[in-house]
């Protein structure tokens, strides 16, 4: 006869195997987002957005890694956010969609200097912006181009306005990787005063007028951490940097974005030495 302790045995292992199936079922059924990407969005179309650059930092392992996005704004400038800035060697990388793979596609640039707006703030994340001076020209092909800046007498974007972000970032705070293609994913503008109530940022960080927020009210999509310093092109228009968010695709801390306004324009302008925003439209959407 079998002891005691062996039919508990008995049935604490068949206990286990069933709680185990019934988690893999779980699992199964969870919605989930593939790979690593902007969350809720999607793969574009390969070389669909040649203005796209990748700004990339050498590791302690020698190996330069994805941890920004910007836009290519001349074949020697490239548009970012300020808190991309970092005292280690710079490359940026154009022409690529996958970032392993594009390799015959892929022009790898040395940033020369790295120039943040002289009044950033890391604090109130005001004026999050920087321009890179590359080492030299990128070529200016099917698979780079550059991306028009908005025009000075260009009004604000109107709430509700439907917008696209693209980057190579990660899907959720727990990710370690970026992902390997180029994402996006179509966000709305949300109105400055909802931004800056109590139920969302309640005024930490205060959305100025030279910053946009930009969400779903569902909590569904969003742009995360590796998305940095990526374009936002509302109505085929470059109207936004991606700045700051307090976590990721919580729809009561929508993406902060730097706002390309008038003032920011002028201080481009008076870095690169020409009107960038009147020079011709390529790339877009």
């Amino acid at each position: 006869m079998r002891t005691l302790i062996a039919i508990i045995r008995e049935a604490t292992m068949k206990s286990l195997q069933h709680t185990v199936f019934i988690s893999l079922i779980a699992v199964s059924l969870t919605p989930a987002y593939h790979g690593v990407e902007i969350i809720g969005g999607h793969e574009v179309k390969p070389h669909s957005k040649p203005y796209m650059a990748s700004i990339q930092f050498l590791n302690k392992r020698g190996i330069y890694e994805h941890k920004c996005g910007g836009t290519l704004i001349k074949s020697k400038w490239v548009l970012t956010a300020a808190h991309c800035k970092k005292n280690k060697a710079v490359q940026v990388v154009l022409g690529a969609h996958s970032l392993s793979q594009d390799k015959n596609t892929q022009q790898k640039l040395k940033v020369k200097e790295q120039i943040p707006h002289q009044e950033f703030s890391l604090k109130t994340k005001e004026n999050d912006i920087m321009l890179l001076e590359l080492a030299s020209n990128a070529k200016i092909n099917k698979y780079v181009k550059v991306l028009q800046l908005p025009k000075a007498k260009d009004k604000d974007v109107k709430p509700g306005t439907s917008c696209t972000v693209a980057g190579w970032g990660i899907t959720t705070e727990n990710s370690k990787s970026p992902s390997d293609t180029l994402q996006d994913v179509k966000i709305n503008v949300i109105d400055r005063k909802t931004c800056n109530s109590k139920d969302y940022y309640n005024g930490n960080p205060v959305v100025t007028e030279n910053m946009m927020c930009a969400g779903d009210h569902k909590g569904r999509k969003d742009s995360c951490l590796g998305d940095s310093g990526g374009p936002l092109i509302c109505k085929n228009k470059y109207k936004g940097i991606v700045s700051y968010g307090l976590g990721c695709a919580n729809p009561k801390k929508p993406g902060i974005y730097t706002f390309i306004s008038k003032k920011y324009l002028h201080w481009i302008e008076k870095i690169v030495g020409v009107q960038t925003y009147n020079m011709t439209a390529e790339g877009l959407d």
